[in-house]
């Protein structure tokens, strides 16, 4: 009598299934792996140690105002290669994978929009965009937003984030949006406006030397880096061994150059606070 044979294909081990990626992330505070989805749920908040982590221009815009609120200003703004800049790439080059990649026409977007139905205009840079860097079109962005806010008595909020201040390939066009944006600020202030500043990890360079650090009120989020020359480059042109924490929010406020350390969870209502704290 014949016996049966087993099939091979039955009796194989069974693959063992991968995880699928995207769903986990690493703390760069803790180190602790973090389920993505609970960190978002959190706005990109480490449950575990309360890291914030970056979070895109849009994202901000929906954690900030009130939902479908925004209404951007100035879209049809483009970068353009004054210098006929090369580094690794032309600059012009760069510009268009980054637009590709980001979904941004540059680093800033800006608008107006209701926090908690308080009409203001708003503006974010966006770090993902060539490190949030300060260009032409920033620049101008942000000026733009400033005046509209003088001309229609409106509280004035930017979120700034950028690691790369002023941005190099545009030379000396970048470094003047410094001057043009503060001078923008100083016409705001003299008419009575109320402008609230908030600093994330990083904010950098001629971004923190100019209007990141002219609000009448400057929050920051935890643990932020934010300083003109990072530390590593401090530490080597000056050769002495710096503050622990030197460069961080925490810091900064300890020594008075930031008003409060807020919370990203907080950070609309507290903002909603000083707007009615200054009749605005």
């Amino acid at each position: 009598m014949a016996m049966a044979t087993n099939d091979s294909s039955k009796t194989s081990k069974r693959q063992k299934r991968g995880v699928p990626e995207g769903l986990w992330q690493r703390c760069p505070g803790c180190q602790a792996a973090i389920f993505k989805k609970e960190a978002e749920k959190r706005m990109g908040v480490c449950p575990e140690c309360e890291y914030h982590f970056t979070v895109s221009a849009r994202e901000r815009i929906s954690q900030v105002l009130d939902e479908g609120t925004f209404d951007e200003w100035d879209a049809d703004l483009m970068p353009t290669d004054p210098l006929g800049f090369v580094d690794k790439k032309a600059y012009k080059d760069r510009i268009v994978s980054e637009q590709k990649r980001t979904g941004l026409k540059d680093a800033a977007l800006t608008g107006t929009g209701m926090i908690r139905a308080r009409r203001v205009a708003f503006g974010v840079t966006d770090s993902a965009f060539i490190m949030g860097s300060m260009g032409s079109v920033v620049g101008e962005r942000l000026t733009r937003l400033t005046e509209r806010a003088t001309e229609q008595k409106l509280p004035l909020i930017i979120i700034s984030g950028s690691g790369g201040g002023a941005r190099m390939h545009e030379g000396i066009h970048s470094l003047m949006q410094m001057a043009k944006v503060s001078a923008a600020l100083a016409r705001h202030n003299a008419a009575g406006g109320l402008y609230i500043s908030v600093l994330t990890n990083p904010t950098m360079g001629g971004v923190a030397a100019s209007f990141a650090s002219l609000g009448d009120f400057v929050f920051a989020e935890p643990k932020a880096l934010i300083g003109f020359a990072g530390p590593r480059t401090i530490k080597a042109t000056i050769r002495i061994e710096l503050p622990e924490g030197f460069q961080t929010s925490e810091f900064l406020l300890e020594h008075g150059f930031i008003d409060r350390i807020v919370h990203r969870n907080r950070l609309k209502s507290e903002i909603a606070r000083v707007i009615d704290y200054c009749g605005m």
